[in-house]
């Protein structure tokens, strides 16, 4: 089954459902916003090249590097998406953040580092330079759609299924043009794309597009309400949800690199998102040193 095949079930089960979702929600709120102008909807297929570029980026990365460092350096974009945060949508990070932030790459990385004892331990960062610079771009075009794709979310009050209605509706037509390229390359040897769309498609592939689904409006979701750095987080996460997950299901043998992992993005995120006077113990006794001053000047004036 092609991937680009997938992805158009995938768009096209998203239409279908954020269609319904917001017909449902313009009946119960006829008040409901929904920007129509080309000067607002012309900004949203940006986000679909930029992913676009991203993904065939990601398989040239992939002829240079093992499996290993690509992981590894996929954690770049948790810095990036950081640095581009701070940068273009002007929010503001305290340096426990940026240290928290610096702390989540350092955790995932950990816990995806292999023992030395394992074979592919030897070919780890020994990839040609082409390898390293092409998932340095991964990480900022990553980091590039996620920031771009905050900013269309807030930038008015629509309604966020309208505003996914326009995203994936972008999202399929390049997709599709992908496909008619691939056929006109082709020949149309195996037919046009729209007869072999549905071809290896199983029950657990309908899960799989089911469960990228979700993942797709949960994200957008946010996007609206919270911002890139929850994203980050929430992927990590579930990064090493899944490692731990696998223990029992998959009887995957866990490391000290996953429990060190786990320990310091733990700590990475209670120090991101807990207030300052939980990370610092502040003295007591500070306001009331003026007042013991004030004392002792009107006691001497008493004396004299």
């Amino acid at each position: 089954m092609d991937d680009t095949c997938m992805t158009m079930q995938l768009f096209h089960f998203l239409l279908k459902f954020l269609s319904v979702l917001l017909w449902r929600e313009c009946r119960v709120s006829p008040s409901t916003r929904m920007t129509t102008e080309w000067k607002s909807v012309r900004l949203y297929p940006i986000p679909s090249v930029i992913y676009l570029i991203h993904n065939n980026v990601q398989f040239a990365t992939l002829t240079y590097v093992d499996t290993s460092t690509y992981q590894i350096m996929g954690n770049l974009k948790i810095v990036t998406t950081g640095i581009l945060f701070r940068l273009f949508l002007r929010r503001k990070l305290s340096n426990l953040q940026w240290m928290a932030i610096i702390l989540l790459a350092i955790g995932t990385t950990t816990s995806q580092i292999k023992g030395c004892g394992e074979a592919s331990c030897d070919s780890l960062f020994s990839a040609p330079i082409q390898g390293y610079m092409l998932g340095i771009l991964s990480a900022c075009l990553s980091a590039s759609a996620g920031v771009y794709t905050e900013f269309l979310m807030k930038k008015d009050n629509d309604s966020l299924y309208w505003q996914n209605v326009q995203l994936y509706t972008f999202g399929a037509i390049f997709n599709m043009a992908r496909l008619v390229v691939d056929d006109f390359r082709g020949g149309f040897e195996n037919g046009p794309w729209w007869h072999r769309i549905f071809n290896g498609y199983s029950i657990t592939t309908w899960m799989v597009v089911l469960n990228l689904g979700s993942t797709g409006l949960l994200v957008s979701w946010l996007m609206k309400y919270a911002d890139n750095i929850v994203k980050v987080y929430s992927t990590s996460m579930a990064m090493l949800l899944t490692m731990v997950l696998s223990v029992y299901l998959f009887n995957f043998k866990p490391t000290l690199q996953l429990f060190l992992g786990i320990i310091i993005c733990m700590m990475s995120l209670h120090m991101y998102f807990a207030p300052p006077n939980m990370l610092v113990d502040l003295p007591s006794t500070t306001k009331a040193a003026p007042e013991s001053l004030k004392e002792v000047c009107v006691g001497r004036r008493t004396d004299s």
